[in-house]
C-alpha cells in the first residue's frame, strides 16, 4: 500500500481536509449501509436511557452538553443517540419517558463509539493496511484509531454541527487528531454535507486550540480554555492570524464511497438536514501513539483496557 501522493499531502497540508473519491468500493459502501441499518432495527428501545446527542451550540457554551454515564462510557461499546428533534418535550404520562416522534430507526442521530472494534463490517475498513498507509504518509509513527462512529444526519431532523475542531474533542499534547470521513451516501448543500474553512487549521488563519470538550470535575462534560499546546508539532511557531474568512469557506459536494481527510485543528461545521434524503457517513480519528505525545486524562472519551486500538501496516 502506497498511501497518498505527494500532491495530496501537500494539498492536505495547505487546505486542512483532502477528497479522496471512490476510496471504498460499491460493495464496501453497501456492507456498511446494511450493518448500520440492521444496528437501528435490532437496539434494545425498553432499556434505553434516550440519551440525546448535542455538544451545544459553539456560540452558547453555556448550552447542555451530552454526558450522562450512557455516553461516557461508550468508548469501547456500540450504542445510539437520539436527535433531539426526534424527542417529545414533556414525558408520556404512562411510562414517564420522552416519547419517540418517529420510528427508532429515523430517530438516531449517531451510533458509536468503537464499530471499528465491534463491528466486522465497520472493522474491515478501519484497520486496514491502507489506512495505515494513509497515516504514514501524514506523518504518523504509531497511529491509533479511536470514537468510531456513524453519524445518521436524518431526513428533516438531522441537526447541525457548529464550526469546531476536532482536537478541541480527543486533545493529545501536542495535537495530532486527524479524521476519517467515509460518505456512505452522497452528501450536499441540500442535505447537511461538510463545510471547510480552507487553511483554518494554521495559525495564520487562527487554528489554535483554544477551547476542550472534557469531562466535568462534578460530572459530565463542559468546555474549558486550552492551556496547553495549541498547534501541532512543527507548526508551533505560527502566531494567531485573523481567523478565517467568508470567502475561505468550501461547502463540499461528496459522491458515496469518498473519504474525506479531515485535520484536527481545521475549521468546519454542517447544517441541518431539511431534505427528506438521509446522509449517512462513517468517521473515525486517528492519534499519534508514540512517545512525546500525551493524550489528555480529561478528554471525554478515555481509553479502553489495552489502549486503542495500533493501525498497523
Amino acid at each position: 500500500m502506497s498511501g497518498l501522493t505527494e500532491s495530496q499531502v501537500a494539498s492536505f497540508r495547505k487546505n486542512g481536509y483532502l477528497v479522496l473519491p471512490d476510496y471504498l468500493s460499491t460493495e464496501e459502501t453497501n456492507n456498511l449501509i446494511n450493518e448500520t441499518n440492521n444496528l437501528l432495527a435490532t437496539f434494545p428501545l425498553e432499556s434505553h436511557p434516550l440519551t440525546q446527542f448535542t455538544t451545544g451550540d459553539g456560540a452558547d457554551e453555556s448550552a447542555n452538553h451530552v454526558g450522562d454515564d450512557y455516553f461516557l462510557t461508550s468508548g469501547d461499546k456500540i450504542r445510539y443517540f437520539f436527535e433531539p428533534d426526534a424527542l417529545s418535550t414533556e414525558p408520556d404520562p404512562l411510562t414517564g419517558r420522552a416519547a419517540l416522534l418517529k420510528p427508532k430507526n429515523l430517530a438516531v442521530n449517531k451510533i458509536g463509539h468503537s464499530l471499528h472494534t465491534l463491528s466486522p463490517p465497520f472493522k474491515a475498513v478501519s484497520l486496514n493496511k491502507r489506512n495505515a498507509a494513509v497515516a504514514k504518509s501524514l506523518g504518523f509513527s504509531d497511529p491509533r484509531v479511536l470514537q468510531s462512529m456513524v453519524i445518521l444526519k436524518q431526513p428533516s431532523i438531522g441537526g447541525a454541527v457548529p464550526s469546531h475542531r476536532d482536537s478541541e474533542f480527543l486533545y493529545t499534547d501536542p495535537p495530532s487528531a486527524v479524521g476519517w470521513w467515509y460518505a456512505l451516501q452522497d452528501a450536499s448543500p441540500k442535505n447537511g454535507t461538510l463545510g471547510m474553512w480552507k487553511g483554518s487549521h494554521t495559525g495564520a488563519k487562527g487554528g489554535h486550540i483554544k477551547r476542550r470538550f472534557v469531562r466535568g470535575a462534578d460530572g459530565g462534560t463542559e468546555f474549558i480554555e486550552n492551556e496547553g499546546p495549541a498547534l501541532p508539532r512543527g507548526m508551533e511557531e505560527e502566531e494567531a492570524g485573523s481567523g478565517p474568512s467568508k470567502e475561505d469557506l468550501e461547502i463540499l459536494d461528496i459522491k458515496a464511497g469518498s473519504l474525506v481527510l479531515i485535520h484536527g485543528n481545521v475549521l468546519h461545521k454542517s447544517e441541518k438536514n431539511t431534505s427528506e434524503r438521509s446522509r449517512y457517513a462513517y468517521t473515525f480519528h486517528v492519534i499519534e501513539g508514540a512517545e512525546g505525545w500525551e493524550y489528555d486524562e480529561r478528554n471525554w472519551l478515555q481509553p479502553p483496557a489495552g489502549g486503542f486500538s495500533k493501525l498497523e501496516r
